[in-house]
Parts: C-alpha cells; sequence; structure tokens
C-alpha cells in the first residue's frame, strides 16, 4: 500500500490517491468522514475550522460498498476556496498584479517551510510554499489512514491516539484502561485526554498562550492493539516497522522526535529495568511480562500493543510574530501571520494515529497475500494460530 497527497491549503480541494488496497473490502465515505470529524476537534483550533466542514469523496475504486483492488481516490472540497479564487485560482494573471491581490508573502516566518522552500524552488513568493507546506494537508492523510483503519479492524486491530503532555502538565499513566475505554475517553475530551484529572489545566495553559498570542506544544500517544508478532523485518534496515513508523511520525507537521516504549527514559535505566521477559501458555502462545519497548524487538512487532510517542513544538504561526528578513528589501521585519492554532496537539493526536495505522497496513499488505480481502483475513488467522503453536 501507498498514497499520495495533492492540494493547497486555500486551493479548491486536497486530493488522495491510495493504491495497493485488497479488493472486496467493505469500505464506505463515513468510515472516512468521521475520522475527519474528529481532526477538526479540539480545544485551541483556530477560526479555519469553524470554516470547513471536511467530508471525503470517494471517486474511484470502490463500488457497492466494496473496494475493487484499483486505486482509491479521494477529494475533500476546501470551502474557504471561495474567498480566494482570485489569489489561489489556475488561470494566469498580470505579472505586476497587485501584490495585495495575490497575497503575496515575502517575510519567512521562523518555524515555518516558508524560507527554505523557497530558496529550494525559487519562489519569490512564499505564497507558493506555505500554501502546500500548510498542515492542512494532514486532512488529505487522515483519510488515507481511514481506509487503513478500515482494514485493520477487520483484521482484529485497533488503533487510539490521544494527548499525554501539553506545555508540560502531563497526564498520569493510564495503561489499565482497555482499547475500547482509550477510545471512549479521549473523544469525550476536548484535550483528547486519558486523564481526567488534568485535561482543565491543560485547557487553561491553552487559554492562556492563546491570551498571550503565543502557542504550545505537546506530546501524543498512539496505541495498537491486536498486531501479531514478527511483522516488521530484521533483514533491512528499511524493512524495519518501527523505523518505517517513526519516520511517518515525524513527517506529521510540527513533530520534532519520537520514541516507543519507555523510549528516552531507558537511557537512565538497567537492562533488567528496560527488557521485556518472555513467557508462554498454551492459550495466547508466546508474549512478554511487560511491554517497555513499545511492542517492537529488532524492528518486528513482538504480539504486544504498539506504543508510540510523537512530540510536537509549538505551532511557529504567532500573534506576537518573531523577527525575520524581508527577502525582497533584506530588512528587518516581524514575520508575517496567517490564520493559526494556538495548540494543536488534540488534532495532531488524530493525525498520528492515522499515519500509524496505515505504516501498519502497509506491512501486514507486503507480509501476507493482499490482493483479495477474505485471502488476506485468512492467511492472517492462519499465521496467528501457526505462531500460537510454534
Amino acid at each position: 500500500m501507498r498514497y499520495l497527497t495533492a492540494g493547497e491549503s486555500h486551493g479548491k480541494q486536497l486530493t488522495t490517491i491510495i493504491e495497493g488496497v485488497p479488493s472486496n473490502m467493505p469500505l464506505v465515505q463515513d468510515d472516512i468522514n468521521q475520522s475527519l470529524r474528529r481532526r477538526q476537534k479540539g480545544h485551541g483550533r483556530g477560526k479555519r475550522m469553524q470554516i470547513e466542514k471536511d467530508m471525503a469523496e470517494i471517486t474511484s475504486g470502490v463500488r457497492h460498498g466494496y473496494t475493487l483492488g484499483s486505486p482509491i481516490s479521494l477529494i475533500i472540497h476546501n470551502d474557504d476556496f471561495k474567498h480566494w479564487v482570485d489569489i489561489m485560482g489556475e488561470d494566469p494573471i498580470e505579472e505586476r498584479a497587485d501584490k495585495k491581490l495575490r497575497r503575496t508573502v515575502s517575510r519567512p516566518r521562523p518555524g515555518h517551510a516558508d524560507l527554505n522552500g523557497a530558496l529550494k524552488y525559487g519562489h519569490r513568493d512564499m505564497r507558493n510554499v506555505l500554501e502546500r507546506s500548510s498542515a492542512r494537508e494532514t486532512a488529505a492523510r487522515v483519510a488515507a489512514g481511514a481506509v487503513a483503519k478500515t482494514l485493520l479492524k477487520q483484521l482484529g486491530i485497533e488503533v487510539s491516539g490521544y494527548v499525554k503532555e501539553i506545555a508540560g502538565i502531563v497526564a498520569h499513566d493510564q495503561s489499565t484502561l482497555t482499547m475500547e475505554q482509550r477510545q471512549h475517553v479521549s473523544e469525550e475530551s476536548p484535550v483528547r485526554t486519558l486523564d481526567k484529572g488534568v485535561e482543565q489545566e491543560m485547557m487553561d495553559a491553552i487559554d492562556q498562550a492563546k491570551k498571550d498570542g503565543d502557542s504550545i506544544g505537546g506530546v501524543a500517544e498512539v496505541y495498537v492493539e491486536g498486531v501479531p508478532a514478527g511483522l516488521g523485518s530484521y533483514v533491512q534496515y528499511d524493512r524495519k516497522l518501527d523505523s518505517r513508523i517513526a519516520g511517518s511520525v515525524v513527517s506529521i507537521n510540527a513533530f520534532k522526535g519520537v520514541e516507543f516504549g519507555l523510549g528516552f527514559e531507558a537511557a537512565q535505566k538497567n537492562g533488567s529495568e528496560v527488557h521485556d521477559e518472555i513467557a508462554w501458555n498454551e492459550q495466547a502462545g508466546y508474549h512478554r511480562k511487560s511491554n517497555r519497548l513499545g511492542g517492537f524487538e529488532g524492528g518486528m512487532t513482538t504480539g504486544m500493543p504498539i506504543v508510540v510517542k510523537g512530540v510536537m513544538k509549538p505551532i511557529p504561526t504567532l500573534y506576537k510574530p518573531l523577527q525575520s528578513v524581508d527577502i525582497e528589501t533584506k530588512e528587518p521585519f516581524n514575520a508575517s501571520i496567517e490564520r493559526s492554532d494556538s495548540c494543536a496537539v488534540p488534532a495532531a493526536s488524530v493525525v498520528m494515529e492515522h499515519v500509524v495505522a496505515f505504516e501498519v497496513a502497509k506491512a501486514i499488505t507486503e507480509q501476507f497475500p493482499s490482493d483479495h480481502f477474505p485471502k488476506l483475513k485468512q492467511a492472517i488467522n492462519d499465521y496467528r494460530e501457526e505462531i500460537r503453536c510454534f
């Protein structure tokens, strides 16, 4: 499985094309739109989320509620485009057209792709960079991930994303919660945390950042349950599943770090406090007595839940902008301001959930026969029984 996305933040639409989804898998639009609605929620979201009502339209690859095995194409219309037709339209305009018409950006924002993208692609107007580098693109990735989550759910694999930390306010350990409880509690929380005890404190921190014209970051966690042991591979660096997941997480806008299980905390412990002892019983087969390594050993799944955290920096678009340099005059100025969230960590946990889901689904379709979904499902069931009795 693989996917590509296209579209600009204020363009006509976002487009996702997914290749490699097995045929005869149940899939309806609401499977995708439910995920898109979740991405738009969260305390601290900006005004853009009041404008857009994201809904995906399936335009190919599905017939009568079942996938065909051919590429699936999805489009998400940008409702705000009607206010940006002259600015973002594809038709040529006069080279000397008013910069206000073009909404030209010549002052790069620190922390964004603006300047680096302009230098790489030769854009004097950095709107050509920021429109594509915007986190608006993550809606298209959530759509792809929603298709992957549908596949995983049919195979008995569930995925949940939630917030562990905002602005140094850390949720207490909730490892005893079931998958159903994780999903329910996070959906009920305005900041998508599992710890009701810190929920209001997180919301207050977001409100204060907004009042100050600033932004705050945090940590999201994704929990994947039901993955069989042996997914991924140790034989080549690019087949290690934890490596692929890590790459997908830090590809999300503003994410700067990732860890599995204990993660960086392992550097402070002895080996006996880090590794997970192996046990066996007739019902479950091989399993671990703990899950300190977050469900991975040697680049492969252990059969324990995958537990992965992602660190999101504060969004760099600030209403009290940092200093920058105008690329036309080379004079110092305050950076440009675009609409932004004071904190996007709750929404980003949904994005992270979906990019992780896609990597897990991709690994499954690579490892097992995946042209025809019923055959894939049978192959997974046979493999589970095989390793249980190994």
